[in-house]
């Protein structure tokens, strides 16, 4: 009886050896199933982040283009604005030039007149360029003709025709100049 009891202890104990594994198997599977659980969700994560990072950039882009958009449509409109009044800037311009001896109290008021319009284009950006003794750029002045100077280097503004005007990059009218050879 005692060899009976030793065989069904050992059955026993193997059965529960057999439980025990099974349990073991079980909670590796649940341990593995958690785990790849875990690593399709921070994959998942990790796409959202990716998808919300270059939303969040392309948002950016975005608004930074339709500044630049806004910015180049006031710098158009001005431009467009200002092309009206410069014949008006030009002869305010020559009339001063050419009434240096007239009553000096009508000189005066074209020169009121001339500040008036330099502080209008000041509060719009717009800033004049060509003069004489500034280096010949063709992408800002046209060249009218050359001449030939001791005064005055090569490639330099010898006489301006017409004022030249920008707005930022933008040229609202190239500057007519004389250039020396």
């Amino acid at each position: 009886m005692a060899k009976k009891d030793k065989t069904k202890d050992t059955k026993a104990a193997e059965v529960k050896a057999d439980e025990a594994e099974e349990e073991e198997t079980e909670a590796a599977e649940v341990v593995d199933e958690k785990e790849a659980k875990i690593k399709e969700l921070e994959e998942q994560l990790a796409a959202e982040k990716d998808k919300y990072m270059r939303l969040a950039a392309e948002y950016d882009n975005y608004r930074k283009r339709t500044a630049n958009e806004k910015l180049g449509i006031y710098d158009d409109a001005t431009s467009k604005a200002v092309t009206e009044i410069l014949p008006v800037a030009d002869s305010v311009r020559m009339a001063i030039d050419n009434l240096k001896e007239a009553d000096p109290e009508i000189l005066k008021g074209i020169e009121l007149i001339s500040n008036q319009l330099g502080k209008s284009f000041e509060k719009l950006k717009i800033e004049q360029y060509g003069k004489v003794g500034d280096e010949f750029d063709p992408n800002l002045h046209n060249a009218v003709s050359m001449v030939d100077s001791d005064e005055l280097k090569s490639n330099q503004i010898a006489q301006v025709f017409q004022t030249g005007y920008k707005i930022g990059d933008k040229i609202v009218r190239h500057a007519m100049v004389q250039v020396v050879n």
